[in-house]
């Protein structure tokens, strides 16, 4: 009978299982949504329970879609959204509290203190990130502080803290394992990311005892067998990967300076960086990539916060288009922008700005603007933003780019495809298979037993859907990109009443 991978895909809104088989090609797929809470402005909270339901029902519905047997399995990966926290109790195996998401932005205030107070070189050269509640650290410390009997719980050794993988982990093993991955420690804001441990100085200025960490393993190893009752029999869990590291390594960007960029809600580009550890010095993030038979890969991390919101903002916001896909037609009705310039800054701006005040500006607008230059300059922005992390990623790094590999929901659109290779001279490649986070999270797994023999056997499954090359004039590619240097220069400045420091690429 053939043999096949289940990918466990854990994302922010729904849950997915996906079955791959040897030529890593989609056998079956199953998605369920869950609920989104928001307690209070800025709080976005998920029910741990619903997380594990939601995902251990696409699992099983998965394997009756295929009509499998479970003994054709050969191993399962987890890839999740990443830095979303929960605390559960140890003996009842129940969450004390809701999973506080990654979006989640209550515990500004602490890390704004940690800023003040001058953490921030520190915590950037042992964690490779900039202090922010984005991350997994300041949400622990709420828990404790905020839930009541919490914290002595915790002192006592009586809770466990994990990311989401570790949530699905305890429950499929039936808390049997307490474990997460490199890749997923490295975005708590306690893991040190040259040393490759949890850090007792982090831990002590946030306040979280030691004994509430999850066991780190290696991004591809078995760390764990499911319990039977799932699937008639123990099934390895051999692969686990942040999202943005699961989707690198899908991509199979396993050498130094490949770059991929994921187009979902936001962007999430990362490049791999080798096996050293290199501080940004362009306002992006360091991050491990991921960590094979005891080898480390590392790599830089620009996010954009604004992608593929910006047309479901056109959709939803202005009623320009009825649908995502229309965008490209409607943005096709004309032949450029005609000088208009789009900063879709709802949320701030993220790499390499970090200007949480920005505010979304529109710039060149006449009395010949029609709603087709809007949408072309909306599609040109998510061009636009990209350039701008992946050239902060080519300073850092000393290296120019050949070209960059791209996956998500907006590389479907052949003209934004089309000008982003315009705008950052260079190919970019589009595979055939886009489901990249849950292939990756595959191709860890198999690589652990054996179901691929090694990298150089599943570099040779990636294959190329289209390739968009470079084939505007540079000269009219450079003053459209002075045009949006000062745009962004406009959009920041607005916000900042034009009197204080912009941030400049």
């Amino acid at each position: 009978m053939e043999e096949y991978v289940l990918s466990l895909d854990q994302g922010t809104t729904s849950s997915r299982a996906i079955l791959f088989n040897h030529a890593g090609e989609i056998i079956a797929l199953a998605q369920k949504e869950f609920e989104q809470h928001f307690p209070k402005p800025g709080w976005v909270e998920h029910d741990p329970n619903e997380i594990w339901s939601s995902q251990a029902g696409v699992a099983a519905e998965v394997i009756a879609k295929a009509g499998l047997d479970s003994s054709q399995i050969k191993a399962i990966g987890v890839t999740n959204q990443r830095e979303t926290t929960i605390v559960w109790n140890r003996i009842t195996g129940e969450a004390i509290y809701h999973a506080i998401v990654w979006q989640d932005r209550r515990t500004a205030p602490f890390c704004d203190q940690l800023k003040q107070e001058g953490y921030s070189d520190l915590i950037r050269e042992k964690t490779g990130l900039v202090i922010d509640a984005y991350f997994s650290g300041s949400k622990i410390r709420w828990i404790l502080d905020n839930v009541a009997g919490a914290r002595m719980q915790a002192e006592r050794g009586e809770l466990a803290f994990g990311t989401v993988d570790s949530w699905l982990v305890w429950k499929f093993t039936q808390g049997r394992e307490h474990v997460t991955d490199i890749t997923n420690a490295s975005r708590t804001m306690l893991f040190n990311i040259q040393t490759q441990q949890w850090d007792d100085e982090l831990l002590s200025l946030m306040d979280i005892p030691r004994c509430l960490l999850p066991e780190v393993k290696q991004s591809s190893e078995v760390c764990g067998y499911t319990a039977s009752t799932f699937f008639g029999s123990p099934l390895p869990i051999a692969g686990i990967a942040g999202d943005q590291h699961a989707a690198l390594f899908g991509q199979m960007c396993i050498d130094r300076a490949m770059v991929k960029n994921t187009y979902g809600t936001g962007c999430f580009m990362l490049m791999n960086i080798g096996d050293q550890y290199i501080e940004s010095k362009n306002n992006l993030l360091t991050t491990i990539a991921w960590k094979i038979n005891n080898q480390i890969q590392y790599a830089f991390e620009g996010s954009i916060f604004i992608a593929g919101a910006v047309v479901q903002w056109l959709r939803d916001g202005l009623g320009v288009i009825k649908t995502a896909a229309e965008i490209e037609q409607l943005a096709l009705s004309v032949d450029d922008t005609g000088g208009v310039y789009f900063v879709p800054a709802f949320a701030g701006l993220g790499a390499p700005y970090w200007n949480p005040e920005a505010r979304g500006t529109i710039t060149g607008l006449t009395r010949g603007t029609k709603a087709g230059h809007i949408a072309r300059a909306a599609l040109a922005a998510i061009a636009y933003q990209t350039r701008d992390v992946l050239k902060a990623m080519e300073a850092d790094a000393g290296t120019s780019i050949k070209e960059l590999r791209v996956d998500g929901g907006a590389t479907g659109n052949d003209l934004l495809m089309q000008f982003q290779a315009d705008i950052l001279n260079c190919n970019v490649i589009r595979p055939h298979i886009v489901e990249t986070t849950a292939l990756g999270a595959a191709y860890l797994a198999g690589l652990a037993v054996g179901f691929w023999k090694d990298i150089a056997e599943i570099q040779q499954l990636w294959t190329v859907e289209k390739k968009f090359m470079p084939g505007e004039d540079l000269t009219d590619v450079q003053t459209k990109i002075e045009g949006w240097k000062r745009a962004v220069y406009t959009a920041q400045s607005w916000a900042n009443g034009g009197q204080t420091s912009v941030n400049k690429l």
